[in-house]
């Protein structure tokens, strides 16, 4: 490039630079060398041989424009010079140097247009330069005039208004700092109104403000206190969430989550809520028992308020065990109705953000969501942990006293109690209280072991003392007319107790209610209703039925004869409002004094009833109540039902039907079933050894605490008059009184089975077929004992051996025995009708006595035929004439029909007649005779139509029937 410039300075050519630095804005431009430039064109020369020459230039020529070409050509000059060489090398090097020139001269002519084109441009933007430099120039002056006559004061004038500006935002901004310097005044007036949302508002705006002027020193210690305020507000705001554990407030709560929500810890007031609800169940308990322990120990100086809960339940007093308990429960009530509410606000709170528009609720933020989320889980999961808790406590509390002194009636409150707070917790969260069951079902099987061991010996001391005299009840009287099973027709929850159930007088619409919407506003289930219990009487027992003084007088005027009595006494009375047929008072005195006319007083059909009866029935009663309230035990319970049965009927029959002399009888008054049942009974239920005697036989003395001692007859019912029948008003009375109970157990055998496990039931059935059913069977060892001494039958027999039977001719008078048999039968009958005015007989009753006595006295004749030792076809005869006789006379004394034993007796007199072999099919098919019987019938005929050798024939068969049994 440099070449090229020299070689253009030679030529007289300057660069655009150069050019423009000579123009002027008066001078023309003007190129000097274009005619030189265009004489090298014009030389003809070729091309090819124009580019050889080119190509033929040392490289060095175009290294760089530093290079010395003159240096270079002379430093190549050898050492001895030669012209020629010189010259031609001066010649090439002309040539070279024409070639380039050409070349650049070529290009430069080439790119002429454009060069003058951007020359003018040039010149155009010099223009344009010079004509700006003016116009700066002008604008400086003026400028300088400006500033000098303008600036500075309007300038100064900006400066004030800009400090005037800065100044007032300093002064709102010092006002905004003072308000915020006084909002702790105006939040502790909001913390007293408990305006919690409003507090934790303004605290968070104050926060928001002073992060803004955080800039001035004064803000930071602010902060400070604002975030300690905020942590005071969350600390109130905790003590009014727990006071929601207790007295659950709409209004109030609404505030509190309305709070948390501005604070952002939903989750967090959720936690805490149900670790209040766990502390208020813990403290509730606590007071309630402290303060009850603390009012019956008066000044002790023992620190209760020190003691664990568990210790400090077992200083409760047995008076008040039910107050406590029931305060305790209507404590608790309370927290679990608070928590229930909670759980309906969380619910509607919900429904009320979800129902405004599905739109809105998809826009939801996630968080809130899942805050949503979060509350019903753990709401859903505190019901189980709460109850818990609940259950807990009254576990510790009831196992805390022995129950086992408890009157029953109070231990009923207590299942009353405990059975409505187990309803609470199904209500609440479906629980079955597994708790609670199993710590009172440990305390009622305590309890009811050591109340029916007791219940049991009152009931022999009941027995022992029992007159076995009438208890007047009405006509209508029934076991669903007693308080203790006034429970069995209430249609109410099988878990609420009867003495709430026969209490409660709650309105149809409300039964269909759960717990917790009865009482949601106001009220509480454990209120007690003793008032409406003290209201209610039985009215069971009759009145005198007599409508003034004066008739009850003529009625007890006369005690051996009624003859005096008006006839119209002899009437039944009915009462006019109700009905029923009067029987005389309760009192034992009274019953004694009785007259015959009150048979026709009583005649209606009254149940037979003692008082120990009536005890036992309630006995029956409360144990099915205690049954009914306590599922798991009611095996326990029936078994000791049964066992009070037992031995009721037990008592009867060793006082009133055990005598081994009738028993031998061989009549079967006893039947195996009976008899089974009466062995059971003896072994399993009574202890037959004294009192004070060691342990013997009949086991060691943990079994025999299960067991009572053999009832003894009171000394005041005599069993050995014949004016009162050996005393057949007091058989007739247990006895009755005994199938009557029995008719009670079968009426309620539907209402057992139901409370009965499956698995225990075959013990049930088995008690009802070979118990219950066997109470009637007694009548016919019981009443039998009457029918054999009420009869002389050994003076008919001793009449019957002084009759001659061997007679010649026929007889149409029959013998004395049978006029005197018919009188005793006679007397019989009047007896059983006095005895009849005291004691209604029943008919079975009057059937069963006549069937014996009828019995007894056809199996004596028999017996007299069979000491007869000679007789005649006459005198067989006669035997059929006096029994025509007794039969005939027989028939108009009673109304049973057909008469026992009837065929016994004639088939014995028309054995007579039978011939050897019919006679010995007679002896083995007639086993109902006695060996002496048939022996004698044998001897008789002896000499009539039996010859010896059949005789002895017919001795060997019935030697060979009476083999076996011996």
């Amino acid at each position: 490039m440099q070449k090229i410039k020299s070689l253009m300075t030679r030529q007289g050519l300057k660069s655009p630079q150069e050019s423009m630095a000579d123009l002027s804005p008066v001078e023309n431009l003007r190129i000097h060398s274009t005619e030189e430039l265009r004489e090298l064109r014009q030389q003809p020369i070729d091309p090819q041989a124009e580019q050889e020459i080119i190509d033929s230039i040392e490289e060095v020529y175009f290294s760089s424009d530093s290079f010395d070409m003159v240096q270079h050509e002379l430093e190549k000059l050898p050492p001895e010079l030669n012209l020629q060489e010189l010259e031609e090398h001066r010649d090439k090097l002309k040539r070279q140097q024409a070639a380039v020139s050409k070349r650049v001269a070529d290009l430069i002519l080439e790119k002429q247009p454009s060069y003058v084109k951007e020359l003018e441009r040039v010149t155009a933007l010099q223009t344009n330069l010079q004509l700006a430099a003016v116009i700066c120039t002008n604008a400086r002056r003026q400028l300088r005039v400006a500033k000098e006559e303008f600036t500075e004061a309007s300038l100064g004038l900006l400066a004030n208004q800009r400090r005037r500006q800065l100044l007032t935002g300093l002064l709102k901004s010092l006002r905004t700092i003072k308000t915020l310097q006084r909002t702790d005044v105006r939040l502790s007036e909001m913390l007293e109104e408990e305006d919690y949302p409003g507090a934790i508002q303004l605290c968070l705006e104050c926060q928001k403000a002073a992060s803004t002027f955080k800039h001035y020193s004064c803000i930071s210690e602010l902060n400070s206190k604002l975030q300690d305020t905020l942590e005071q507000i969350e600390e109130q705001l905790d003590v009014a969430l727990s006071k929601t554990c207790k007295h659950f407030d709409v209004l109030h709560y609404t505030k509190v989550q309305k709070a948390y929500t501005l604070l952002g810890k939903t989750q967090t007031a959720m936690d805490q809520l149900h670790m209040h609800f766990t502390q208020a169940i813990h403290n509730t308990v606590f007071q309630v028992v402290l303060g009850y322990v603390e009012l019956c120990a008066g000044n002790a100086d023992t620190k209760f308020q020190k003691m664990q809960y568990k210790d400090l339940c077992t200083h409760i007093t047995l008076d008040s065990y039910i107050p406590c308990l029931t305060d305790l429960c209507k404590a608790l009530w309370e927290v679990m109705l608070s928590y229930h509410r909670t759980m309906q606000w969380h619910e509607e709170h919900d429904k009320q953000k979800a129902a405004p528009s599905q739109d809105d609720s998809a826009a939801e933020p996630d968080e809130l969501n899942v805050d949503r989320s979060y509350v019903k889980k753990k709401l859903e999961h505190g019901l189980t942990r709460i109850w818990q808790d609940v259950q807990l406590k009254v576990k510790v509390y009831i196992l805390g006293t022995d129950m086992s002194n408890f009157k029953y009636d109070d231990f009923i409150v207590v299942l009353d109690v405990i059975s409505r707070l187990m309803q609470v917790g199904e209500e609440f969260c479906g629980s079955k209280s597994e708790v609670l069951q199993e710590s009172i079902k440990r305390q009622s099987v305590n309890y009811f072991k050591n109340y029916h061991r007791a219940r049991l010996e009152e009931l022999r001391m009941f027995l022992e003392n029992e007159t076995w005299e009438l208890c007047p009840v009405k006509s209508n009287f029934n076991i669903s007319q007693l308080h203790e099973f006034k429970f069995m027709g209430q249609c109410r929850s099988p878990s609420v107790s009867p003495s709430r159930q026969a209490a409660s007088s709650v309105p149809p619409a409300l039964e269909e209610l759960s717990l917790f919407q009865q009482y949601h506003q106001d009220g509480n289930p454990f209120e007690m209703h003793i008032e409406n219990k003290e209201e209610e009487t039985e009215d069971v027992l009759a009145s005198n039925g007599y409508e003034s003084d004066e008739l009850e007088k003529s009625v007890y005027q006369d005690y051996d004869s009624d003859s005096d009595v008006p006839d119209e006494l002899k009437q039944d009375f009915v009462d006019e409002q109700t009905g029923d047929v009067p029987l005389k008072s309760v009192s034992r005195e009274t019953i004694r004094s009785k007259k015959k006319s009150d048979y026709n007083l009583s005649k209606a059909s009254a149940p037979i009833l003692t008082n120990t009866t009536l005890n036992v029935i309630r006995l029956v009663g409360k144990y099915m109540q205690m049954m009914n309230i306590l599922k798991p035990i009611a095996f326990d319970v029936i078994h000791c039902v049964s066992q009070l049965f037992d031995y009721y009927l037990y008592a009867v029959y060793t006082f009133f039907g055990r005598n081994d002399m009738y028993e031998s009888s061989g009549l079967g008054l006893i039947s195996s079933r009976l008899r089974t049942t009466l062995n059971r009974i003896q072994e399993s239920l009574i202890d037959m050894d004294p009192v004070g005697e060691t342990v013997g036989v009949h086991g060691p003395p943990e079994d025999r605490k299960e067991k009572v001692p053999i009832p003894h007859l009171s000394q005041m019912v005599v069993l050995t008059d014949s004016g009162t029948l050996y005393g057949l008003a007091q058989r007739v009375v247990a006895t009755e009184s005994l199938v009557f109970l029995a008719e009670q157990f079968e009426s309620l055998q539907s209402h057992l089975d139901t409370m009965m496990p499956a698995a225990k039931k075959p013990f049930l059935q088995q008690f009802y077929s070979q118990t219950v059913s066997t109470a009637s069977e007694l009548r016919k060892p019981i009443y039998w004992i009457v029918a054999a001494k009420a009869i002389d039958y050994e003076q008919m027999l001793l009449m019957m051996a002084g009759v001659k039977w061997d007679i010649k001719e026929i007889m149409s008078q029959h013998n004395v025995y049978v006029d005197v048999l018919l009188k005793e039968f006679e007397q019989f009958n009047k007896r059983l009708g006095d005895v009849s005015r005291h004691v209604r007989i029943p008919l079975p009753v009057s059937n069963v006595l006549w069937e014996h006595c009828i019995r007894l006295a056809n199996r004596t004749l028999v017996e007299g035929y069979a000491n007869v030792k000679k007789c005649s076809n006459e005198g067989r005869a006669l035997m059929q004439l006096d029994f025509q006789q007794f039969l005939m006379k027989l028939e108009k004394l009673t109304d049973l029909r057909p008469i026992p034993d009837k065929e016994f007796v004639e088939t014995y007199i028309k054995a007579y007649y039978l011939t050897e072999n019919d006679m010995e099919q007679f002896i083995k098919n007639h086993r109902e005779y006695s060996m002496k019987q048939l022996a004698n019938l044998v001897n008789v005929c002896l000499g009539s139509h039996i010859n010896k050798k059949a005789r002895q024939k017919l001795l060997a068969a019935i030697d060979d029937i009476d083999r076996p049994k011996r």
